[in-house]
């Protein structure tokens, strides 16, 4: 493999070696226009240029406040080439999580969408903001697609106020040259990366990531993906968010250093999704739960072709087996497991050369070593029963700027530093890490240990729910009652919590059937799409208090 990578080179070599093997191919195609991999090198060095000309400096925290388009790939390798530190967030964030953000992690610059420009207006006096790189979806592509965007006020956009602290991404891209300074990085030390956390509990939290941290789990995609996954002949459709870990980590690890297109897409819009696996012929596809089953309850799947499809994976939160199991009906597809967390970067992925099932992980990647243990005790739990799992690496830092939460989440077991995935799993004969259920996620009901993902995945089974979020509700006498709040569909009639009820209890144990049901028009999900089920508790804790 060209692109591959050693622990002890940049993020961005691997992208490099690619470039300079295969020029002319394409790396990206995002709104039906196509950019190749010498077109990509120029414009990061271009910008890192520029980036260095106004200011930023090796070390320098630069956030990255826009959605998924080509300006977010070619910023963060640009701001690396520079020695700079990339801090990816949430383009739909609010002042005050980016407030929060900017002054933690002391970004002085930011790179953010035209139509986000007056919230960053709004915090520019409050944080250590010294310029603002403004940038529209449809800056890169030709005038002529612009033109019909703007024309039938299909293309978002937003006012920027002209200063002498902000910038046009699109001008600096042609005022500098593409020559970027050489920066001395070691890439054991140098970070390559913040990313916060999605703060369920409690203020978001920096996730530190060194050259070497994020290259190493790269590179161990390449093991398990070897001889399934080709390099160049390959087309990676990736339509979740850049900014969180997942999708980063995966785009470069089966696509840009390996010479496989990527199809970007800066929204999930479902028809879209699925007319550009048939317009491509993308052969990989990554998604989270929410939108696997979105494509499955759409009307028109069966007018799509999606023969061209050969892996599609799967991460970001609990896969219900219902979805692995009606995707494998009507497509004919598995899907595969990703799994990780931004503290310990990727950790597993589901074996290739093997049919997976909805909770196997796959075997941990040999960058990471991990333990299952009894979360009271911390000793290792025997061979092949469920414990929480801790995972270990050299790579492996401490939040940013938080010793108190760092301290809460990791643990020393001999000379080792073990963080605490807060997972429950077990091992299978075979070694593969088998999921079964998130630590907070555990209802005590009666002396059980009762798995809130399982009693979900029952009520979204049934026909007329769409989503559900179980809960335990402290009692004297039980430890926790279940609750369960139900999303039902838009044409759902006469459904009663009787009849859920009932369904459950024809599908589940007697200790693990919800005593309540409750109906809500939605349900509170994190930036990503993670069911905050911690949210449902606490409110349900503040009515009995």
């Amino acid at each position: 493999m060209k692109g591959i990578l050693s622990v002890d080179e940049e993020v961005i070599n691997g992208f490099e070696r690619i470039a300079q093997h295969y020029p002319d191919k394409a790396a990206l195609f995002y709104l039906g226009e196509k950019f190749t991999y010498a077109q990509l090198r120029e414009m990061i060095y271009r910008f890192a240029t520029a980036l260095y000309e106004i200011g930023v400096k090796d070390n320098d925290k630069v956030m990255l406040y826009i959605p998924n388009c080509p300006q977010w790939l070619i910023a963060f390798l640009a701001i690396q080439k520079i020695g700079g530190i990339p801090v990816p967030t949430s383009p739909i964030y609010t002042p005050f999580e980016i407030s929060y953000q900017l002054n933690d992690s002391g970004a002085e610059t930011i790179i953010c969408q035209d139509t986000n420009f007056g919230y960053v207006r709004e915090v520019f006096a409050k944080t250590p903001l010294k310029r603002v790189i403004s940038t529209n979806l449809v800056d890169l592509l030709p005038r002529w697609k612009k033109a019909i965007g703007w024309f039938f006020n299909r293309v978002p956009y937003g006012v920027v106020e002209k200063g002498k602290d902000v910038y046009f991404l699109n001008d600096l891209l042609k005022m500098y040259p593409p020559q970027p300074p050489k920066v001395q990085i070691n890439p054991r030390e140098h970070l390559a990366y913040i990313l916060y956390t999605g703060g369920t509990t409690g203020v978001p939290k920096g996730v530190p990531g060194t050259h070497s941290g994020m290259v190493s789990y790269v590179k161990d995609y390449y093991e398990v993906i070897e001889g399934y996954v080709s390099e160049g002949n390959d087309r990676f459709l990736l339509v979740n968010p850049l900014y969180h870990i997942m999708a980063s980590g995966m785009c470069m690890g089966i696509a840009l250093t390996l010479g496989n297109p990527t199809v970007l897409m800066p929204v999930p819009n479902v028809d879209a999704i699925l007319e550009a696996i048939r317009k491509y012929s993308i052969t990989l596809l990554l998604g989270v739960p929410t939108l696997y089953r979105m494509i499955l309850e759409n009307d028109r799947l069966s007018m799509y072709d999606l023969s061209s499809l050969k892996y599609c994976w799967c991460g970001g939160d609990v896969l219900p087996v219902e979805v692995f199991n009606r995707f494998k009906e009507l497509t004919g597809l598995s899907l595969y497991q990703v799994y990780g967390s931004t503290e310990v970067g990727h950790l597993c992925l589901s074996s290739m050369g093997e049919e997976p099932t909805p909770q196997s992980l796959g075997i941990p990647f040999a960058s990471r070593e991990v333990k299952i243990v009894d979360p009271e005790t911390l000793e290792e739990v025997p061979e092949g029963e469920v414990g929480e799992l801790l995972v270990t690496s050299e790579y492996i830092l401490d939040y940013w700027n938080k010793p108190e939460e760092t301290a809460e989440s990791f643990v020393w077991i001999g000379d080792k530093r073990w963080y605490r995935m807060g997972d429950y799993v077990k091992r299978n004969e075979k070694g593969e890490l088998v999921y079964v259920d998130r630590r907070a996620d555990v209802i005590k009901h009666k002396g059980y240990r009762v798995s809130a993902s399982e009693i979900e995945a029952v009520l979204q089974d049934h026909e007329a729910v769409i989503g559900a979020c179980a809960v335990g509700v402290a009692d004297e006498k039980v430890g926790e009652r279940i609750k369960a709040i139900v999303v039902l569909k838009e044409d759902a009639r006469g459904v009663s919590a009787a009849e859920l009820i009932r369904f459950c209890r024809e599908r589940l144990a007697p200790y693990k059937v919800p005593q309540y049901i409750e109906f809500r028009d939605m349900l509170p999900k994190s930036k990503v799409g993670k069911l905050l089920r911690r949210e449902i508790r606490d409110e349900e804790r503040r009515r009995q208090a």
